[in-house]
This record gives structure tokens, C-alpha cells and sequence, in this order.
């Protein structure tokens, strides 16, 4: 596993440092602020657990639902362009239990399963009608003089828009309570989850905008919501089922996971004392150790949730990161490959043992780290990483050609257009003509023009 930042649609990629679990990403999605996006394989594994049954009973294909860990202390969650889940790091700091977290992915899930993101762009436009009539009939109240008249024009019509739009809303909100409550009910779970969570912030509707939550923003809880809410849960057959020690462990696992990589490692260290001798603890305080670094210690509590737990990826994965990060790649391998033996179709951990393996620069561990960055890109396509992996495999076997190709793949993954046509043309003249690869580097060339056009619109 490696801490690394890539900066996406069109933005320079860089390596930081090696870290056991983490691949952070700067995205920016369409008509809005770029996000810091956290990877994790064991993060992203459990909120999947989460969601897949969700999206069974809501009729959505798993495979083509994407869950995103947004690095934010807010408490949000949303969905976006398509069928993307966004769950914010405060989101799973602050709930409490893993069926309120449950309870926000099945109400987000509901959106999607109502086509309500489609819907929202027809309300979008709809509700700009009368903010246009009122400042055409603004500008011209202005231009004959009456400048007051003409703003209070503006005003009303930017009032009327909003007050169309945000109806339209809270239509929808109620829509995916509902839809998100019978996914809990048809996978036997409580929607006490949701309703907590929704009971939680209602009050904060009635406080001042600076205090209130993204969420709460996004999703209104009035009190008449969350009384239709609690008629929902009293109704389901599963309301009292509560969530199994086990799965409560593995949240309090993550939980400790992100809040020591995230939380200042001193407040990490007082809030988890070496006293505290609990997996969560300790998990918790590898990061903090990790973060400081006080790479000795990480080493010891590493070890220590290893012994006790063999048969964890994450564990090895932890330690395989320490050792990289410590200066002594050759000593990752083993942990990391233990990870990768563990837990082989995750994607993400075979590019950090990729990563550990050429980190050695020894050509004889050139081949198998190419290996596993082949199985990786063949889960995840778009890992601009693991193509900057690949081309430093290829550039110690000697291979220019493949290296030019995956320099290629990689700028192309990140939106760096111009500069992936640059490194398709340099592999194209060297590869062999009609080949697989040659066919690539054209397929490129032929992608960056009307992949730069719809980056300028």
C-alpha cells in the first residue's frame, strides 16, 4: 500500500512518500471544487460490503457503482455524475455505529435508483426561468431608471428560482427515504440508522448557516421528514436487528485506521495511550506513529497486530509500508506478497508490491513487478500510478518502447492530454506495426483531440 497524491483532469503527477494504505487523488468533477479522494483497500472493501446488498434489491449493477472516500471532516455523503457514491472521512469519523453509515448509503442509493441526478439537471433548468425573467425585467427597469425597482426585480426572480428548485428537492429527499427504507427492510436490516443520523442534525436547521453541516444542507430534515421517518422503521419487521460484534469491530477498525493517519499524531497518541492494548488502539497508533514518524515504534505495533492476527492483509500491508518507508524495500516484499496471497484480487495492494519490488532496483524483480502491475491495470485501468510503475519496470528490463506506452497510459488516465500524445507518438514509431501495443499508442492519438475539446467545455 502506498501514500500517494495524483492530481488528475489535466494536473501533473507526482510521488510523495510510500504509505501502507492510502492513495489520495485531487478530482474535479464537473461544476464543482476539485475533491481529495483517499484510497484504501480495506476501507473501500467494507463501505462495498455495505452497499452491495443495497444495490441488489434496488436493481443496480454492483459492478457499475463506484464509491469514492472523500478526505473532508464534514459530515456528508452524496452522489454524482452517474452512479458515484461520495462518502466523506467525517461521515465514518463521527457516526456511530456501522447501520447509521448503512442507513445514509441506502438513502443515496434511492437517489440513484430514482434517476434523480438525470432529474436534476431538467429542475436545474426549469427553476432558471423565472431568475431570467426577473433579471430581464431587472436590466430593464435599471436602463430607464429605476435602479431599485430593477434590483428588487433581480431579487425575486433569483428567490423564485431558488425557492422552485429547493421543492423539487425536498421531493426527492423524501423519494429516497423511502426507496432507501425498503433496501433496509428487503435486506433485513433496521432503518434506525438513517433516522438517527436524520435526527441528529434536524436541530440544525434551526441554527445559522455557519454552524450547520454539508449534509444537513443537502438533506433538510424537518421535523415532518423525520416523523415519517420514525413511521417508516416502526412499520419494518427488522427495526430492533442490531449490527453483529463482528461488523462493529471491523468499524471501529476503520474508524482507528483513518483517524490515526488523518488526526494530528500527538492527539492520536493521547486519545489511544500505549496503555490501551485493544486492536483499534493499536491500529490507530501504527498510523500515528507512522505519521510522526517514529518508524521503530510503527514497527513494534505492526508486529504486534501481525502476530495476533495472521491471516489480516492489512496487517502485512501495514508492515510491508513500514519497511519501504524505513528505507528497506527488499524487507516490504515479504509482507507485501503475504497481502497479495491473502487478498489477491485487490488491485491496490499489487501496485504496492509492485512499487516495493522496483523500489530495490534490482532487474531480476523488474519481471514480477510488471506481472502484478498487469493484474492490477487489468482491475483498474485508470490507476495513473501503477502505469508510472509500469513504465519504471519497463525501463529496467531495457524495454523503451513499453515504457514510452505506459508513460502514455499514464498522462492519459490523469487528463494530461498534450503530454500523452507526446509519449503515444515516441512509443508508436518504436513499436512494431498492426501490434496489440502499436494499436494503443494510435488508439491514444487518436483519443487526446476530442478528449482536450470536451476538457475545454
Amino acid at each position: 500500500m502506498a501514500f500517494r497524491k495524483i492530481f488528475s483532469r489535466a494536473r501533473a503527477i507526482f510521488f510523495l512518500a510510500p504509505f501502507a494504505a492510502f492513495l489520495a487523488l485531487t478530482i474535479a468533477p464537473a461544476s464543482a471544487q476539485p475533491l481529495s479522494l483517499i484510497r484504501d483497500t480495506e476501507i473501500e472493501r467494507v463501505l462495498k460490503g455495505y452497499e452491495d446488498p443495497i444495490l441488489k434489491v434496488a436493481g443496480l449493477d454492483s459492478a457499475a457503482v463506484k464509491i469514492y472516500i472523500v478526505n473532508d471532516p464534514s459530515i456528508n455523503a452524496f452522489v454524482a455524475e452517474g452512479q458515484n457514491i461520495f462518502i466523506n472521512t467525517g461521515l465514518i469519523l463521527e457516526l456511530k455505529t456501522p447501520n447509521q453509515v448503512i442507513g445514509v448509503m441506502a438513502h443515496e442509493t434511492g437517489h440513484m435508483a430514482g434517476g434523480h441526478l438525470i432529474r436534476d439537471t431538467s429542475a436545474i433548468s426549469k427553476a432558471s426561468i423565472p431568475m431570467l425573467i426577473g433579471m430581464a425585467v431587472g436590466i430593464a427597469a435599471m436602463a430607464l431608471g429605476g435602479g431599485d425597482a430593477g434590483m428588487a426585480a433581480i431579487m425575486m426572480g433569483q428567490q423564485a428560482a431558488q425557492a422552485q428548485f429547493l421543492a423539487f428537492s425536498r421531493v426527492q429527499e423524501a423519494t429516497a427515504d423511502q426507496m432507501g427504507q425498503r433496501f433496509l427492510r428487503a435486506t433485513h436490516q433496521s432503518g434506525a440508522g438513517m433516522l438517527e443520523v436524520f435526527q441528529k442534525f434536524a436541530d440544525e436547521e434551526a441554527m445559522s448557516a455557519a454552524f450547520k453541516q454539508p449534509f444537513v444542507s443537502d438533506h433538510p430534515a424537518s421535523r415532518e421528514r423525520i416523523d415519517l421517518l420514525q413511521q417508516l422503521v416502526d412499520a419494518s419487521p427488522y427495526k430492533d436487528v442490531k449490527d453483529s460484534p463482528e461488523s462493529v469491530h471491523e468499524f471501529h477498525m476503520i474508524q482507528a485506521k483513518l483517524a490515526g493517519y488523518l488526526s494530528d499524531p500527538d492527539a492520536v497518541l493521547t486519545r489511544f495511550p500505549v496503555s490501551d492494548q485493544s486492536q483499534e488502539a493499536r491500529y490507530a497508533r501504527v498510523m500515528a506513529y507512522f505519521r510522526k514518524p517514529d518508524l521503530d515504534k510503527a514497527l513494534v505495533e505492526a508486529n504486534s497486530l501481525v502476530k495476533e492476527e495472521p491471516k489480516n492483509p492489512y496487517f502485512w500491508e501495514v508492515l510491508g509500508q513500514i519497511y519501504v518507508e524505513m528505507s528497506q524495500p527488499q524487507k516490504g516484499i515479504g509482507p507485501y506478497q503475504k497481502s497479495v496471497d491473502l487478498l489477491p484480487d485487490a488491485p491496490l495492494l499489487r501496485v504496492s508490491l509492485a512499487a516495493a519490488e522496483l523500489a530495490t532496483e534490482k532487474p531480476a524483480l523488474a519481471k514480477p513487478a510488471l506481472e502484478n502491475l498487469t493484474i492490477s491495470l487489468q482491475q483498474e485501468n485508470d490507476n495513473s500510478f501503477a502505469w508510472y510503475e509500469s513504465a519504471q519496470a519497463y525501463s529496467l528490463l531495457g524495454n523503451t518502447a513499453m515504457a514510452d506506452l505506459s508513460t502514455a497510459e499514464r498522462y492519459y488516465s490523469a487528463g494530461a492530454m498534450p503530454i500523452a500524445a507526446q509519449f503515444a507518438k515516441r512509443a508508436e514509431t518504436q513499436l512494431t506495426k498492426g501490434s496489440p501495443d502499436w494499436e494503443r499508442a494510435n488508439d491514444i492519438l487518436i483519443a487526446v483531440p476530442q478528449a482536450v475539446k470536451a476538457q475545454q467545455q
